[in-house]
C-alpha cells in the first residue's frame, strides 16, 4: 500500500505558492499565523477596520474558505454548493441554542457535525461525477436546500422570517443547571461568558481561536499521507485506478470534512448573530467562497484567509464611498472633467462595488494565477535580487578603493 501511495502522489508537487514539506518551518509559520491573527486589533487599527463586527467576519469566512480549499485547492473538485452546509450549520446551531442551551460549545458541536452529515449526503451522489457535472450537482443540491428552507420546511427553518432565539424557548440544559438568564434576548455564552454584543472583541477572539485550530488541522492534512492522496487525486485519478487504488473514498473523505468546515462557519455565525436565515444558503455565498479561494491562491494554506480578507475588507471600504466623497477626492480637477470621472468611478463604488471586485479578479486570473499568494512570493523574490545585487555591488566598490598591495 505504501508503495501505492507513493507511485500514485509522485507527480503531486507542492502548489506554486507552497513550501516543501517542512516541520520546523511548519511550526514557525503556523505560529507567524496566530500572531497575526490575533493582533489583528492593532495591525487593522491603521485600515479603519478594527472592529469587532468586522474581524469575525475575517474568522468566519477565513475557517469557510480553509475548508473549501481542502476540496478544490489540494483535490482539485469545484464545488458550487458550500453555502448549503454553511446554512445547515446555522440552523443546527440556533436550534441548539433553541432546545439546549445559550452556551456555544453544543452549537459548534451540532453545527459542525450536521454540516458533515449533509456533506456526506450531497457528496456520495455528486461525487459520481467529476469536473463541471460534479460542480453543476453541487450547485443543484445548494438551490434545492435553499428552496427547501425558504418555504417547504418553514416549521423547522422559519422560512423568510429566519431562525431566532427568544426568551421563551426551552433550553432544557441551561433550565436544568439553572443557567436560565432573565434577558429579553438571550445571548450567546462560553460557560457564562458573553459572546455578543458589548463582549464583540470576546466574540472575535473566540471565532479567531476557532479558526487558528481549523488552520491546525488543514496544515496537518497538507502533510499527511492522505493530503498526498488528494494531490494525486487532483493530479491524475486514472493513474490512481492503474495502481489499485479507489479515489472516491478519498474524494468523500475530504468533501466531508470539507462540508464539517462550512458547518463550523456557520455556527461560528450563529454565534455572534443568533439568528439563521436562508439566504445564507444561496448560490452568491457559494461563488464568494470560490473567489476568495482563487483570489488568496488555491492550494495553499494561507491564500484562502488573505482571499477571504481581501474581500470582505473591500466590501466594507468600497461601499462607503458615494458621489459626495468622490467629488471631494477629485475637487482639484476642474468642474466639468471632475463631474464626468465622478460619474464614472460611482460605478465601482457604493452598491456597484462588484464591479471593483470582478476587475480585480479578472487581472489576478490573468497576471498571478497563483493568487495573492503567489503576487507576494514575487514581490518578496524581487525584494531579494535587489538587495542582493545592492550588496555585490557594495562588496565589488569596497574592493576596488582597497589599495593594490
Amino acid at each position: 500500500m505504501n508503495a501505492a501511495i507513493a507511485t500514485a502522489s509522485s507527480k503531486a508537487q507542492p502548489h506554486a505558492g507552497e513550501a516543501p514539506p517542512n516541520k520546523g518551518a511548519d511550526l514557525r509559520n503556523f505560529a507567524i499565523f496566530a500572531v497575526a491573527i490575533l493582533s489583528m486589533p492593532l495591525w487593522l487599527q491603521p485600515l479603519g477596520v478594527a472592529y469587532p463586527a468586522f474581524m469575525q467576519k475575517i474568522a468566519i469566512f477565513g475557517t469557510l474558505a480553509i475548508g473549501f480549499n481542502l476540496l478544490f485547492g489540494l483535490t482539485g473538485y469545484l464545488s458550487f454548493g458550500h453555502a448549503a452546509f454553511l446554512g445547515v450549520g446555522s440552523y443546527a446551531a440556533v436550534w441548539s441554542f433553541k432546545l439546549l442551551s445559550m452556551n456555544a460549545v453544543p452549537a459548534l458541536i451540532f453545527g459542525t457535525l450536521f454540516g458533515g452529515l449533509f456533506a456526506l449526503a450531497i457528496g456520495f451522489i455528486s461525487l459520481r461525477r467529476t469536473g463541471i457535472y460534479f460542480s453543476i450537482l453541487t450547485l443543484a443540491f445548494a438551490q434545492m436546500a435553499y428552496n427547501l428552507a425558504y418555504s417547504v420546511l418553514t416549521p423547522i427553518t422559519n422560512g423568510e422570517t429566519a431562525l431566532q432565539v427568544v426568551k421563551d424557548d426551552p433550553r432544557v440544559l441551561d433550565a436544568m443547571f439553572g443557567a436560565v438568564g432573565t434577558s429579553s434576548a438571550p445571548v450567546p455564552n462560553l460557560f457564562g461568558m458573553a459572546l455578543t454584543g458589548d463582549a464583540g472583541l470576546i466574540g472575535f477572539y473566540f471565532c479567531a481561536l476557532l479558526m487558528i485550530g481549523a488552520f491546525y488541522i488543514s496544515m496537518r492534512i497538507f502533510r499527511s499521507p492522505f493530503g498526498m492522496m488528494l494531490r494525486a487525486i487532483k493530479t491524475n485519478q486514472q493513474r490512481m485506478r492503474f495502481t489499485g487504488l479507489n479515489p472516491r473514498p478519498y474524494a468523500l473523505a475530504v468533501f466531508v470534512v470539507s462540508g464539517m468546515y462550512a458547518g463550523l462557519a456557520g455556527s461560528m455565525m450563529a454565534v455572534v448573530d443568533p439568528l439563521a436565515g436562508a439566504e445564507r444558503m444561496q448560490w452568491t455565498a457559494s461563488g464568494e467562497v470560490v473567489l476568495m479561494t482563487i483570489l488568496g491562491g488555491s492550494g495553499t494554506l494561507i491564500g484562502p484567509v488573505l482571499g477571504a480578507g481581501a474581500i470582505k475588507y473591500f466590501e466594507v471600504k468600497l461601499v462607503e464611498y458615494n458621489k459626495t466623497k468622490l467629488g471631494e477626492i477629485f475637487s482639484f480637477l476642474p468642474d466639468s472633467i471632475s463631474d464626468a470621472v465622478v460619474s464614472v468611478s460611482s460605478l465601482f463604488v457604493g452598491g456597484g462595488w462588484h464591479l471593483t471586485l470582478g476587475l480585480i479578479f479578472m487581472l489576478v486570473v490573468i497576471f498571478l494565477p497563483g493568487g495573492i499568494v503567489q503576487g507576494l512570493g514575487k514581490l518578496t523574490s524581487w525584494v531579494r535580487r535587489r538587495t542582493s545585487s545592492s550588496n555585490s555591488a557594495s562588496s565589488k566598490s569596497a574592493d576596488a578603493s582597497q589599495p593594490a598591495e
